[in-house]
């Protein structure tokens, strides 16, 4: 059943923020897309044009932008968190001077936290209180904010503890370009969204280097493998990486121009040093983040990650690029099988 329709606040007016916003404005609701940069503000609002995130896309005048939190936070129930994954903390931080009724946050970024080893919605856990955190949704799955933007059909996935809240959200976004299915498995779908970023970095730097559509399948291949292995010594639910979140999302960022991480990998391979393809790339390139994030977790779990490893040596000790991957391929030599039974036995664990 369709939502009335409401006012929300969108924070974040990158690509995929902008993305979102239109898809609500489509669906009838009122939004507030907040964004730091004024010039950005004024050209949404007398342009109706985002031209650095969505060039050549027309935003209806039901999307408003603001540079103010407060403003864009007034009378809302409902947040969509559209921010890098190392800026989740301090905007949190920033919403809480203006908040205080509960609220439900949908986050839509993709990433893990070094060092704490944190998925997004834990983030949000440690940083805003119970009495204004109402529920977490998670909406993940194979969208290029491109394509969404020009109304090209798009699956995605939400998620969250409390399946209602998930419900609630589905609704609010859900239209006839824009399907969106539930899944109760928040943390495979948090992972499974975090780590396809990794091996779509591995698929650009074999790309860069010129090895062809036979190495990139055996990466998304193995880096499927990969993803599960993890995902599920963490508590995931294997089958999700079957699904949108998992094989669908990993599929569109490894083999899509539109992907940042890939074309990040393809100038790596090129030869370009990280710092330089961060500069050009101009947007949150989360696979680099992330990378060091599941090399330290797959430590901690004792867990075979050997794409993350060698993208770990190469994005983080200089490692050259076409000897790792040449290297990586050399070792992917063991039985297919061996990987399902790891899998396998991790969830039986669980249990």
């Amino acid at each position: 059943m369709a939502n009335k329709k409401e006012k929300l606040a969108v924070i974040g007016a990158g690509s995929w923020g902008t993305a979102l916003a239109l898809v609500l404005a489509d669906n009838g609701h009122e939004v507030t897309l907040w964004t730091r940069n004024d010039l950005q503000k004024k050209e949404i609002n007398r342009k109706h044009e985002n031209s650095k995130y969505l060039p050549g896309i027309s935003l209806p005048e039901n999307i408003v932008a603001s540079t103010s939190l407060e403003e864009a936070l007034e009378e809302v129930g409902t947040v969509i968190v559209a921010v890098p994954t190392k800026a989740i903390r301090e905007q949190m931080r920033a919403i809480l001077k203006f908040q205080q009724k509960p609220l439900i946050f949908v986050h839509v970024s993709k990433g893990i936290e070094p060092d704490t080893l944190l998925r997004i919605s834990e983030m949000l856990e440690e940083e805003v209180p119970n009495k204004i955190l109402k529920d977490i949704v998670v909406l993940s799955g194979p969208s290029h904010a491109e394509e969404v933007s020009l109304r090209h059909p798009t699956t995605v996935t939400v998620s969250s503890k409390n399946m209602e809240a998930a419900e609630y959200v589905r609704d609010l976004f859900m239209n006839q370009n824009f399907r969106v299915y539930t899944n109760p498995d928040i943390v495979g779908v948090e992972i499974g969204g975090a780590l396809k970023n990794i091996i779509a970095l591995a698929a650009g730097v074999s790309d860069g280097l010129g090895f062809g559509d036979n190495a990139k399948a055996a990466l998304i291949t193995r880096g499927l493998a990969e993803i599960s292995r993890l995902g599920t010594k963490i508590g995931a639910n294997p089958l999700t990486f079957s699904g949108l979140a998992g094989v669908g999302d990993l599929i569109v960022t490894c083999t899509s121009v539109h992907s940042r991480n890939w074309r990040a990998g393809n100038m790596l391979g090129q030869g370009q040093n990280l710092e330089d393809v961060l500069q050009n790339m101009g947007m949150a390139v989360e696979g680099v983040r992330t990378t060091k994030a599941a090399y330290q977790l797959a430590q901690k779990y004792h867990c075979q990650m050997p794409i993350t490893e060698m993208l770990y040596h190469v994005l983080f000790n200089n490692v050259d690029a076409k000897e790792a991957v040449e290297r990586l391929m050399a070792r992917l030599k063991k039985n297919e099988m061996e990987d399902l039974v790891d899998i396998l036995s991790a969830q039986m664990e669980q249990h």
